[in-house]
């Protein structure tokens, strides 16, 4: 496998991550108590702090996974048309 090959599979795994740690974040607390979501919380905050200091939550939803995914996606669209 190429390295582009690589840099898309790695994106694309690292958005099931985030979207795990979503779905987790929905769960009561003491089921957030484990060491998976915090594994989880340890390897996506610091991409996601930045997103989200800059999106407000609407509503009580925390849209930043949602913002950080997208911006995930279009650096896997540029790498794939670059390569």
């Amino acid at each position: 496998m190429h390295v582009v090959g690589l840099l898309v599979a790695a994106i694309r795994i690292y958005e099931l991550v985030i979207l795990v740690r979503v779905i987790f974040s929905w769960l009561p607390p003491e089921h957030r108590e484990n060491e998976v979501y915090r594994f989880l919380c340890a390897i996506t905050e610091p991409f996601l702090r930045p997103f989200s200091r800059a999106v407000p939550p609407v509503g009580g939803l925390d849209f930043s996974p949602f913002v950080a995914v997208l911006l995930l996606e279009l650096a896997r669209f540029a790498i794939t048309r670059m390569a």
